[in-house]
């Protein structure tokens, strides 16, 4: 059966309208029916959205009312569901967040047992049992009804698996800005590094539940760059709304994506002992990358775009480190997840008190991304026009760069990259083919 709810990172649309209470509710009902535990014991955690207490609620409602008990965890970063999972023993945990969407957005994820995303196979038997609930309620007898607590203490629990896990980072004398935008990480960050000795300055750490991902966090870097570079700090951090993906910032104010993150991560791991295998990275990843990591002597995989592929190609080859360019990192040896604040700390344990600035992991070659929005990101991708640019553009390329054009996974976007020994060049093939996506929207 084709998913229709399920996209690359759970289920997400607009709240009240795509993700309504009433889908929250039959979305917790069917993961609890289908957990083979007796009576599912479910976390719950959110971001600050302002949905995110009615989903919760609706969630709730849907789960106690399969049989399972619901454990509300509150704001907590995505990264906290399976590090609690392991902690507590927990069947399930589902985390309501939109990621670096708008505000207007939200999301419900699920994480199993194993403290893993749950497979396709799962989010289908999910979605079967949506389409026959009526049916298998009909029939239904005297019903189980569960219980809702809170679980205290969540953020102090993710804390200290933090402060585990870099116990021997000193932090003393760095100066760092953290963009927590207005997420769910406006907590936890600023508080782990002060911990660990840093100097703290935060931007965006007074959540409205409407200002989350507003001009600010992973995704609006604007803030961030000037405040490192006017206040003379060593380094930023940008997080997005739910904390699972983290850019930088060095004292220059240039921008430090995913891929030089996961290359500086992947050489200093390996000096450590603690890089099982190669890295597996997406077909975003820069061609910078892949020279760097084959000079370095580390095995690369190329997965399709979405942190649950590079999750599973890890899985797959039983390596431990991997992420995408947007700043996903997976350091399996902490969390099966991506983890902004632990990706910073980790940035900074590669560091080993040097400058960002004179990061010498990878030398990235120009890349240009643009994402254009569509009417029907499916149906623009079936275009004979659009084929023919691309295979033309990446012909002209040929050993030089590349072309990658695809649907964004979670909204309707056509995603245009492109790399190129000049940023000139860059440009001028994504403009060309932005134009032809263009140009399909205005006539569909």
């Amino acid at each position: 059966m084709a998913r229709r709810l399920f996209g690359t990172d759970g289920v997400r649309g607009v709240a009240g309208e795509v993700l309504t209470a009433d889908l929250a509710l039959r979305l917790g009902r069917a993961v609890t029916t289908q957990s083979p535990a007796g009576r599912p014991q479910v976390l719950v955690i959110r971001d600050t959205r302002e949905s995110g207490e009615m989903l919760e609620s609706a969630l709730a409602a849907g789960v106690t009312s399969a049989g399972g008990d619901v454990l509300l965890g509150g704001v907590l970063p995505t990264p906290a569901a399976p590090l609690l999972i392991g902690r507590y023993g927990f069947d399930l945990a589902a985390v309501i967040s939109a990621s670096h969407n708008p505000f207007a957005d939200n999301g419900i994820k699920f994480f199993g047992p194993d403290g893993f995303k749950l497979s396709d196979e799962t989010e289908a038997g999910i979605e079967a049992h949506l389409d026959d609930e009526p049916a298998r309620a009909a029939g239904s007898g005297s019903p189980v009804i569960g219980r809702v607590r809170p679980l205290h203490g969540t953020l102090e629990d993710y804390l200290r698996e933090l402060q585990t896990r870099f116990a021997d980072l000193d932090l003393t004398g760095v100066d760092v800005v953290l963009d927590c935008a207005h997420g769910a990480t406006y907590q936890a960050a600023p508080e782990i590094f002060r911990r660990l000795g840093a100097t703290v300055t935060v931007l965006a750490d007074e959540p409205d539940g409407r200002n989350i991902n507003a001009g600010c966090g992973s995704t609006h870097l604007d803030r961030l760059v000037a405040t490192v570079k006017a206040g003379g700090h060593d380094l930023g951090f940008g997080f997005d709304g739910d904390g699972d993906r983290v850019l930088a910032v060095d004292r220059h104010g240039v921008v430090v994506d995913g891929d030089e993150l996961i290359a500086l991560a992947a050489l200093s791991l390996r000096a450590r002992g603690r890089l099982t295998g190669g890295v597996a990275v997406t077909v975003m990843t820069n061609y910078g990358f892949h020279a760097g990591m084959r000079d370095a002597g580390v095995d690369v995989a190329v997965t399709a775009v979405g942190d649950r592929y590079v999750l599973e190609e890890l899985r797959t080859r039983g390596w431990s480190l991997g992420g995408e360019q947007s700043g996903h990192i997976i350091d399996m040896g902490f969390v099966p997840s991506g983890d902004g604040i632990a990706s910073a700390l980790l940035t900074l344990e590669a560091l080993g008190g040097g400058d960002l600035a004179d990061r010498a992991a990878m030398a990235k070659i120009p890349q240009r991304l643009v994402n254009v929005p569509v009417a029907d990101r499916d149906a623009a991708m079936t275009s004979d026009d659009l084929a023919a640019a691309i295979a033309r553009e990446s012909e002209a390329l040929e050993g030089r760069g590349r072309v990658l054009v695809r649907p964004s996974g979670t909204e309707q976007l056509v995603r245009v990259m492109v790399e190129a020994p000049t940023q000139d060049e860059t440009d001028a093939v994504a403009a060309r083919l932005v134009d032809i996506v263009e140009a399909l929207q205005a006539t569909a």
